[in-house]
C-alpha cells in the first residue's frame, strides 16, 4: 500500500460518511443535470456503495426522487468495488463491466438483481462526446 493510498484509507474511516460521499453524489448529480445520466426507476431508494480499491475510498449515495444525495450510513443494497483505472474504462466505454467481473477486476456485493439493473442501464447509456473513447492513446 502506497502513502497516498494510506492516507486517504485512513481519510475514508475518520471523515463522516456523507463528506467522503458527497464529492461522488455531485458528481453523479450534475451529470443527471447535464442529461448524460438519468436514473431508472428501478433505482429510486436504493443504497449504494462504490469502492475505488486502490485509493481505498468507498462513497455511498442514493437516489431519491431521480436526485443522487450523499449517504449518512456505510449500508448499501449494491456495493461496486474495482480500481480507478477499471472504473475510468467502464465510464469511457473502452471495457464493460462484465469483462471486468469476469476477469474478477470488478466486484458485485448486495442485490444481485439491484446490479443488472445498473450494468443494463450504465451500458445503455449514451457518453457524452468527451467521455466516450477516442480509438487514440
Amino acid at each position: 500500500m502506497t502513502r497516498f493510498t494510506a492516507i486517504m484509507a485512513r481519510m475514508d474511516r475518520v471523515v463522516p460518511a456523507p463528506l467522503v460521499s458527497a464529492h461522488f453524489a455531485a458528481s453523479l448529480e450534475i451529470a443527471r443535470l447535464m442529461k448524460w445520466l438519468q436514473p431508472p426507476t428501478e433505482i429510486e431508494g436504493k443504497r449504494f456503495a462504490i469502492k475505488i480499491d486502490d485509493l481505498g475510498l468507498r462513497s455511498c449515495f442514493t437516489c431519491r426522487q431521480g436526485r443522487f444525495r450523499p449517504l449518512w450510513k456505510r449500508e448499501a443494497d449494491l456495493e461496486l468495488s474495482a480500481s480507478l483505472g477499471d472504473f475510468i474504462a467502464m465510464m469511457r466505454g473502452t471495457c464493460d463491466a462484465d469483462t471486468l467481473f469476469f476477469q474478477r477486476r470488478l466486484r458485485v456485493e448486495g442485490d444481485t438483481e439491484l446490479g443488472l439493473i445498473v450494468k443494463n442501464w450504465l451500458d445503455a447509456t449514451e457518453r457524452p462526446a468527451w467521455l466516450r473513447h477516442s480509438g487514440q492513446v
